[in-house]
């Protein structure tokens, strides 16, 4: 007869914590929730000098962002790796992809057109701490709109890949610093260099105030962000 009574009370007991497991799963649900709701109601302030970001209608959107001499090469490999699987496993077309390549850092002098590697190119081969494998010397035109078979980029070139709709970001402060280190190896002025660099990138190509800032802002505009190296 006393066993009833405490049985009962275990299975009150019992009850309770259900209840109050219940009660604070769903106060913890509730609070992410609302935390949710605060981070997807947070719209970034935009700029006009970002717009060129927005200025396609392209369904998927890649920034590839590169700080060292084979990132930069492995940037363009990745632009042509992802065209490619999306042509072969989803039947797309290069059309549906807006991709930026970000040259900064070490990679910045991969922006720069050929006449500026034909004038300054023993500078940015020992920037870049890369020469021609075939001579060992210092390259003399953009290596990266060479379409030869013995560079890592498998003959993915710059203007290869602006046929298919690929833009450049070029970081402006590293062009600042390469402005200067040109400059103490030729005695010439820093500012009329880097006036000069400036007005000589490669094609389809923009300056933008920093990489790492563009790299930022880009995902504010929907771009996925990959890190080529």
């Amino acid at each position: 007869m006393s066993k009833q009574p405490t049985q009962g009370r275990r299975r009150f007991l019992t009850g309770i914590g259900v209840v109050a497991t219940g009660a604070t799963l769903t106060a913890t649900a509730q609070a992410a929730q609302n935390h949710g709701g605060q981070h997807h109601d947070f719209v970034p302030q935009r700029h006009s000098e970002d717009a060129w970001l927005d200025a396609n209608s392209a369904s998927h959107r890649v920034f590839l962002d590169s700080s060292t001499t084979s990132g930069g090469i492995t940037a363009l490999n990745y632009a042509n790796n992802i065209l490619l699987g999306h042509a072969e496993g989803y039947d797309g077309s290069d059309s549906d992809y807006s991709i930026i390549v970000c040259f900064r850092h070490q990679a910045t002098p991969l922006g720069y057109n050929d006449a500026m590697w034909e004038k300054y190119g023993e500078q940015f081969s020992t920037s870049m701490r890369f020469n021609d494998p075939r001579t060992d010397a210092p390259f003399k035109a953009n290596p990266m709109r060479m379409a030869r078979g013995d560079f890592s980029n498998r003959g993915n070139t710059i203007d290869m890949l602006i046929a298919r709709g690929i833009s450049y970001a070029i970081c402006n402060k590293a062009t600042r610093s390469i402005s200067a280190f040109v400059s103490r190896a030729t005695g010439a002025s820093t500012e009329d260099i880097y006036q000069e660099l400036v007005i000589n990138n490669i094609p389809n190509s923009r300056f933008v105030p920093a990489g790492v800032l563009a790299a930022t802002r880009s995902q504010e505009y929907g771009y996925s962000l990959l890190y080529a190296g």
